[in-house]
């Protein structure tokens, strides 16, 4: 692979590259909506509070993507939607992956915000209803790829900048590792367009 391209060829060779990290984050989040899913069926307070806190806050006016859907207008509020997973969720993911473990905390949480929402308002089960319970779980798990995709890439940078640094002391603080600093941008080129069939998907189609 040239190391200084960045084309659609490149991608699954930089993913290979940044496996590991791709996979821990993968866990990290299928780990926190686990433990979301499980809090929420048994009916544990805190998860229920949370849940109807952050959906009750998400329709109450100040939400841009609620607001278009509310509207009529889905396609805007997939464009809202995706916009805000990759500029607010991916991309501090990737930039805090320079820190090693801070996007871990973020995933894990992120992750439980998923799984709490397995109920509905009434806090019933979106699973006891196939139609409903496809549409949850393919829709968590399209946001969720894109999300360890970032995530892995930013670890693997970080990673790579501390070995480059330890082994060039004089490298100035700033300076990343072009070879895996190219890999996250490859990523990216799948990043992107997997959040935007992830909120097309939930946005666009009703089941």
């Amino acid at each position: 692979m040239n190391t200084n391209r960045v084309t659609f060829t490149s991608i699954f060779p930089a993913i290979q590259l940044a496996r590991i990290p791709i996979l821990t984050m993968a866990i990290t989040y299928v780990a926190g909506v686990l433990v979301g899913m499980v809090m929420a069926l048994n009916g544990t307070p805190s998860a229920l509070n949370a849940r109807d806190s952050i959906v009750g806050q998400a329709y109450s006016g100040s939400d841009a993507t609620i607001n278009a859907m509310q509207n009529g207008q889905p396609l805007l509020a997939a464009l809202s939607d995706f916009s805000g997973n990759l500029f607010i969720g991916a991309v501090p993911s990737t930039i805090t992956g320079l820190g090693i473990i801070f996007p871990y905390p973020l995933a894990a949480y992120r992750g439980w915000i998923g799984g709490i929402v397995v109920v509905d308002e009434n806090h019933a089960s979106r699973l006891a209803q196939p139609g409903e319970a496809v549409y949850y779980l393919v829709t968590l798990i399209l946001q969720l790829i894109p999300y360890s995709l970032a995530g892995g890439a930013g670890v693997h940078l970080g990673l790579a900048y501390y070995r480059s640094h330890s082994r060039s002391p004089a490298l100035r603080w700033y300076a990343l590792p072009l070879p895996e600093l190219l890999d996250a941008a490859r990523i990216y080129l799948l990043v992107v367009p997997l959040f935007l069939i992830a909120s097309l998907w939930e946005f666009l189609v009703r089941l």
